[in-house]
């Protein structure tokens, strides 16, 4: 059985390049060839993603977070409705930073997602931290 036809949604969110990340999303069956990649919100990079997103901030300040993984307890997105249409159509995130995986993990349980995230480095310690089931690995892909 697919991941999709569990009801798993597959997001592939790298370091890599927009260009390398999209082709190996198209060889993994993440997105489609017929131009699926240029659909709004559907492939994106980190800054992009973050700015759309409003990053994460603090409930009570209104000032945004720039230290992931404190798991502060005030800590939420900060355009709640531009992150459920993340939700809905990203597939590939690319040139992601910590930061940026971190608050993709934080915006889908915020809105009530279940999450699972696999990491293979020590950046990936916040966002496997925050989710709801975290896979380390021990050496890259």
């Amino acid at each position: 059985m697919t991941c999709a036809q569990a009801g798993v949604r597959v997001r592939m969110v790298t370091g890599d390049n927009k260009i390398t990340a999209i082709a190996i999303a198209k060889e993994c069956g993440i997105i489609d060839d017929a131009g699926e990649e240029n659909e709004e919100c559907v492939c994106m990079e980190g800054p992009e993603f973050n700015e759309f997103v409003g990053s994460l901030i603090n409930k009570k300040t209104k000032e945004r977070i720039l230290v992931m993984g404190k798991d502060v307890a005030n800590e939420s997105i900060g355009n709640l409705k531009n992150m459920k249409m993340v939700r809905d159509k990203l597939k590939v995130l690319a040139r992601s930073r910590p930061n940026d995986k971190y608050i993709m993990v934080h915006g889908l349980r915020q809105l009530g997602d279940i999450v699972a995230v696999t990491g293979d480095g020590t950046n990936d310690a916040p966002a496997l931290k925050k989710a709801d089931v975290g896979f380390a690995m021990k050496t890259g892909t």
